[in-house]
């Protein structure tokens, strides 16, 4: 039994789905999103919440359960808070700027990177050594921060590059005589 899959998925105030066959829309202050499920489980909407049931006993209709129970709470998550990554950027003259849908990074290349902001997320930095990036698309988030840190991901001597706030660099001890 999948513990995950058993609980119902609430729905908050001013939040509404429909369920037609095995697609969900549900909409949000912030938006609207919409999610396709597998046939292997059940889509219900039953007292303002969201059930789903597995549609026998196979491993994969099991699996489903549970990543289709969490795909639906994700998607009550974005459209009424939505999702947020933060950056950090630490170097001597590393620091980023947005400039109108473009962000600038100034990563010790020989050149600046621009890095284009995709539709249905911002991007935003509050200070030059921060990014914060988010949207109502959980995956999206992630995929754009994780893009962002991809041009100079965090080094282990002397931890300079971009990493998520809060992250744990493992630092590496140098060359000894």
């Amino acid at each position: 039994m999948s513990r995950i899959g058993k609980k119902p998925v609430e729905l908050a105030k001013g939040v509404s789905a429909t369920v037609s066959g095995q697609t969900v829309e549900v909409k949000g202050p912030k938006g609207t999103r919409s999610f396709t499920a597998t046939d292997d489980v059940t889509i219900a909407l039953e007292d303002n919440a969201l059930k789903v049931t597995p549609r026998g006993l196979s491993k994969r209709a099991r699996q489903q359960w549970g990543m289709t129970r969490s795909m639906l709470e994700n998607l009550v998550t974005g459209v009424t808070t939505g999702f947020k990554k933060e950056l950090e950027i630490q170097g001597v003259g590393y620091r980023a700027a947005m400039a109108g849908n473009v962000l600038k990074l100034s990563l010790g290349y020989s050149h600046e990177v621009n890095f284009d902001v995709p539709k249905g997320v911002t991007v935003t930095t509050p200070k030059q050594t921060e990014i914060v990036v988010e949207g109502i698309d959980q995956q999206e988030v992630g995929q754009v921060a994780a893009n962002i840190r991809e041009w100079r991901g965090p080094e282990p001597y002397k931890g300079k590059g971009i990493r998520y706030k809060g992250e744990f660099i493992f630092r590496k001890e140098g060359k000894k005589k």
